[in-house]
């Protein structure tokens, strides 16, 4: 298969028919990789379970793995959703569209497949505009993962999909790079307090501000283990080079590279911006963005990853943000890519 190469330049004359090219594809059954504000996502009609058996035959992606759903308006998540709370209804005006994922109660016509058998369904309404105007000329809720092989660091480029996803799928939306770089932030609104599965683009924070309290998962899922929400696997974003997390200190960092050096033959640094990296040529350095600015060094995490992964890096260094704010998202991703 030929994976078409959709490029749109922004421009409403020049996009929309690319757009609705995308779309016929979705609705024939076929697969679309196409930009979010989070992640590039790979979707496919949510109602056809053949065509979402096809996501995971592409990503390689285990079933018990399930899908978020993704909408344009709010009354498409009443239309696929059930038992809505007055805390749901205020998270919707507050966050959507935007990168949240609530967990709601499914109805019947949202497939088994998709939510890997649970009675729950992971859904959200994107910012991008061009994941809009696909689920719009659609016509059909689109189910979308990361387009990436399972396991992998998202995608947040076009050449991130093709390097993953190249003739597995019938086409990809090439809309340059995804604004935020980190997937949604997913929120189980079946349980009493919420829970937070996933930290995202919209922190625990600002959610709280909105409902109060939420509660936080545990330990990670066990793989097998059917699990509540995308993302949630003990191991995942990974590069195929090993990350070796350290305190977020700049003598700490260069200290844990020398280490690095000492056992691997290459080495890779997400570098934050101004800390120095020893002088060794078998050193690979990605600059990742000012430390504390937590809206750049999300937007880079992926890009760096698969930057250093493709100088053929054994150990990729990085420091570990704090649990808090936006941060909370970059930790938790760089925890389940170290395991």
């Amino acid at each position: 298969m030929l994976t078409q190469r959709l490029i749109l330049k922004g421009d409403e004359a020049h996009d929309k028919p690319l757009i609705q090219q995308a779309a016929a594809i979705i609705r024939a059954g076929g697969l679309v990789a196409f930009p979010t504000e989070t992640v590039y996502g790979l979707g496919a009609d949510a109602l056809n379970s053949e065509a979402v058996r096809r996501i995971f035959l592409a990503k390689e992606r285990p079933a018990w793995d399930p899908l978020i759903v993704h909408v344009d308006t709010p009354e498409a998540i009443h239309r696929y959703t059930r038992d809505h709370s007055i805390l749901t209804e205020k998270l919707i005006r507050a966050f959507m569209p935007g990168p949240l994922t609530l967990v709601l109660p499914k109805r019947e016509m949202i497939s088994d497949v998709v939510t890997a058998g649970r009675d729950t369904v992971a859904i959200r309404i994107p910012l991008h505009p061009v994941a809009r105007a696909l689920i719009r000329y659609s016509g059909t809720p689109i189910a979308a993962p990361s387009a990436n092989k399972f396991g992998r660091p998202s995608p947040t480029t076009a050449d991130h999909v093709l390097h993953d996803l190249n003739g597995a799928i019938e086409a990809v939306l090439d809309a340059g790079q995804t604004p935020m770089g980190v997937e949604s932030t997913i929120l189980d609104m079946t349980t009493q307090p919420p829970t937070l599965l996933r930290p995202g683009g919209v922190s625990k924070e600002a959610i709280e501000a909105i409902i109060g309290a939420v509660r936080t998962l545990g330990e990670p899922v066990k793989e097998g283990e059917p699990l509540p929400a995308p993302g949630l696997s003990a191991r995942h974003y990974a590069p195929k080079a090993k990350v070796l997390l350290c305190a977020p200190e700049p003598e700490i960092f260069y200290g844990a590279i020398k280490d690095a050096l000492s056992q691997y033959a290459f080495v890779g640094a997400l570098c934050p911006e101004g800390w120095r990296t020893p002088d060794d040529a078998r050193l690979r350095v990605f600059e990742w963005g000012a430390w504390g600015d937590w809206e750049t060094l999300a937007q880079r995490l992926f890009l760096g990853l698969r930057a250093l992964e493709q100088e053929q890096t054994h150990a990729i260094v990085c420091p570990l943000p704090p649990e808090e704010g936006l941060a909370r998202a970059l930790h938790d991703r760089l925890l389940r890519a170290a395991r």
